[in-house]
């Protein structure tokens, strides 16, 4: 493998859509491959598309598109993949950006720059992946870090609540946030599954916190882009 250099899907500027930073304007830069084939996939084409580029030319292409633009999230696939990811998110930060990693959370986080905000995606049952979680992961969240868990069911949001609770998540983060799944297109490598109704989530998650049941910071959040773009297209 060439020495500094990364497989990338897409480089875009949009609008932010999930994350305590929804509704802010960001550069986003996607890289190739994820070993993960979680139900609910909304990126397959992640999984081989993109092509090499080094990090000079991934900055160059993120100072292009995004100009001024603080904000800059890496994500994937599973951007932590691939080990250059590093030099990039350190030159990224080094230039001033605030710079957000979207990871499974079933690679290590430890080697990060301190200066990253990882948003983890712990994998619940429904996903078809919990098992790939990798729990030594939680020692390692700072209280910028955000993690977050996307349901597809009423068994997943109690699965995620036991977890919230039971690792103090809320203690240890800035956000702990619950989303519910869209339904995924069909004839893709991964099928999808049914979505799960937000108002469903919005009701069980209002009366645990009333009931203190699941602490009262965590937060129901959406997939804002897809409100705002068809469900399936890319670069938004």
């Amino acid at each position: 493998m060439p020495p500094d250099t990364l497989v990338i899907n897409e480089i875009f500027h949009s609008i932010q859509g999930e994350s305590t930073r929804a509704g802010l304007p960001c550069t986003f830069v996607r890289l190739t491959g994820c070993h993960l084939r979680c139900s609910y996939c909304d990126t397959e084409y992640a999984f081989h598309e993109g092509s090499r580029l080094s990090v000079d030319q991934i900055v160059s292409r993120v100072n292009q598109l995004g100009g001024d633009c603080p904000l800059v999230e890496v994500t994937g696939g599973e951007p932590l993949l691939q080990p250059h990811v590093h030099p990039l998110m350190k030159r990224l930060c080094d230039a001033g950006k605030n710079v957000l990693l979207e990871t499974s959370g079933a690679c290590d986080i430890s080697t990060c720059d301190p200066r990253v905000i990882r948003i983890m995606d712990l994998k619940t049952p429904g996903s078809g992946e919990e098992s790939r979680n990798l729990w030594g992961n939680l020692a390692h969240l700072k209280p910028q870090d955000e993690v977050k868990f996307v349901l597809t069911s009423r068994s997943d949001y109690e699965w995620a609540r036991q977890k919230i609770i039971e690792h103090r998540l809320c203690e240890r983060v800035a956000a702990v946030l619950l989303g519910a799944t869209h339904e995924t297109a069909r004839g893709l490598e991964i099928a999808g599954c049914p979505g799960l109704p937000l108002q469903d989530l919005a009701q069980w998650l209002l009366s645990d916190q009333s009931h203190h049941r699941i602490p009262p910071t965590v937060r129901l959040q959406t997939q804002l882009h897809k409100l705002i773009w068809p469900t399936t297209a890319r670069g938004v």
